[in-house]
């Protein structure tokens, strides 16, 4: 399956109701989840003692 299909499919499973803004929330974290496994699969993984930025707090 393409991008592009994995993507429909991905909205159609979403309920009726769906914002655009939810939709576009499930893009973001598909996308940065895809970024992170291609990461971890290149060794560029950071570590678990590097604090993060997640929704303008910062974790440790």
């Amino acid at each position: 399956m393409n991008t592009k299909d994995e993507i429909i499919k991905m909205i159609k499973d979403l309920p009726d109701n769906v914002t655009m803004e939810e939709i576009m929330h499930e893009l973001y974290v598909r996308i940065n989840m895809e970024r992170g496994a291609q990461d971890l699969t290149k060794g560029k993984a950071a570590s678990h003692k590097t604090p993060k930025m997640r929704s303008g707090k910062l974790l440790h």
